[in-house]
């Protein structure tokens, strides 16, 4: 029986009450010599986190740059890693696609169909064309970027108007089926985010190595305190927490401990 992703998620958060979302940026270059050897190093890295820090993962987030950087062997790497995850584990493709007609299509059946993520990560700026094709697929779920945590998001994201109108355009859609990317280094808009998008489940990336604030995320990011509706996303703060030949296990105790701090 098919399990949407919203249905993961919640029987996720109500088994494990983890708030945490692990980012599996797994870039070739940035991998401990321990794996590099290997015929596929960033499957091999990946199955060594997965291990190490399933038990305090709310979701996994492979981004799909990374693997196609390594060809083939790259893609062979994203598939036998989604399959690896537990399937109790909620996964999103960070992919921040947003096309129109066909090639959205196209997309979201490589991704659900073939890849079999449960939800991915859209660009909303070419509006209903984008979320169409991907409510089409049974179970499939889509954050979109609302409040992006880089520097360039003040060309468009930030702008004072773009900051209501992507919420205000996201209440057409059930919150079962579409969340929001608001990034944790937008300290001044979470609270204004989470009223414009009450009941929407939030992706949070910027914890860790982009210097995002938890306190801020946990203070006002949240839904209810029974019920947050967030992911707070840390990829490179968990991932790399090591390069040495214990990084697995120093991946585990980051993902602990960002797991603990969240629950606070």
């Amino acid at each position: 029986m098919l399990r949407s992703f919203w249905q993961k998620y919640n029987q996720r958060y109500s088994t494990l009450g983890s708030r945490v979302c692990i980012g599996l940026d797994s870039q070739l270059d940035k991998l401990p010599k321990a794996v590099k050897s290997s015929k596929n190093p960033i499957l091999e890295f990946n199955r060594s986190i997965i291990d190490a820090t399933h038990s305090y993962a709310g979701a996994y987030k492979p981004n799909l740059a990374f693997y196609l950087a390594d060809g083939m062997r790259g893609l062979e790497a994203l598939a036998e890693t989604i399959a690896y995850i537990p399937d109790d584990i909620p996964v999103i493709l960070d992919c921040k696609v947003g096309d129109i007609g066909s090639t959205m299509q196209g997309y979201v059946k490589a991704f659900f169909n073939e890849l079999k993520a449960d939800a991915i990560t859209i660009n909303p700026l070419m509006g209903k064309d984008v979320v169409s094709p991907l409510l089409e697929i049974e179970g499939s779920f889509g954050f979109a970027l609302a409040l992006t945590s880089n520097p360039g998001a003040d060309d468009f994201f930030h702008n004072a108007k773009m900051k209501l109108e992507v919420p205000r355009w996201m209440q057409q859609y059930p919150v079962e089926r579409i969340g929001a990317v608001v990034g944790a280094t937008q300290v001044q808009d979470l609270k204004l985010m989470r009223e414009l998008m009450s009941g929407r489940l939030f992706l949070i990336p910027g914890i860790g190595a982009q210097g995002g604030d938890l306190r801020a995320v946990l203070d006002n990011a949240v839904h209810s305190p029974e019920d947050p509706r967030i992911l707070i996303n840390s990829s490179r703060g968990i991932i790399f927490a090591s390069v040495d030949d214990d990084f697995a296990h120093k991946a585990g105790e980051a993902a602990k401990e960002l797991f603990e701090q969240s629950r606070a």
